[in-house]
């Protein structure tokens, strides 16, 4: 299962006081990504920027769509720019795949809130591996997951986990940033409209 999948299952599994932002997890997907094609030999990165590559296909159908989506003329996308423009909308993507693939149900409790209809993991294989591999500190899932959780993984998370190569740092940076840059804005609308519901209100 690639990691976007996992994070997908990781976030929507985590209880209602920590409940991620999809927007914030639609960056940290378009991260996954990146770190499953490098992993696949089938992206590079020549510093910050997208580099295709030609490693073997995968059966993940969205991993698939991320790679023809990379750009092949020059200049070469930056991380940046990516995980912006894959981004959008990726959480609601995979949501979508993992409903249609039985991996998530309604729940019997409030989730993570995905358009209107709360979700949850369902008790499955792919599921208690995701959790296994972050347990275990993989450090491409734990390191996502910690961008997007002030810090935190799971309860049960054990440290020490491996350092990710200078390549998946490179991502894992872009994806810290990105997520700070959003949350910053939704900080400065937040007030914006706070100071327009004040001047109705004189």
């Amino acid at each position: 299962m690639s990691t976007a999948r996992e994070l997908t299952l990781i976030v929507v599994g985590l209880p209602a006081d920590r409940a991620v932002e999809p927007g914030d997890l639609s960056l940290a997907l378009a991260g996954a990504e990146a770190a499953d094609l490098l992993a696949g030999g089938r992206l590079a990165l020549d510093g910050d920027r997208l580099v295709p590559g030609d490693g073997p296909a995968s059966d993940a159908r969205l991993l698939e769509e991320a790679f023809a989506a990379l750009v092949r003329r020059q200049p070469r996308e930056t991380v940046e720019h990516w995980l912006w423009r894959r981004g959008e909308g990726l959480a609601e993507a995979y949501a979508t795949d993992l409903r249609r693939a039985g991996l998530l149900v309604h729940p019997h409790r409030h989730g993570l809130r995905l358009r209107s209809a709360a979700v949850e993991p369902a008790d499955s294989p792919e599921y208690r591996r995701a959790r296994d591999r972050l347990v275990s500190g993989e450090p491409v899932l734990a390191g996502l997951l910690a961008l997007l959780t002030a810090g935190e993984t799971t309860a049960d998370s054990g440290g020490g986990s491996p350092a990710p190569d200078d390549s998946v740092s490179t991502v894992l940076a872009a994806v810290g940033n990105a997520v700070t840059e959003l949350e910053a804005a939704r900080l400065r609308r937040d007030v914006e409209e706070a100071g327009f519901d004040n001047i109705w209100r004189g």
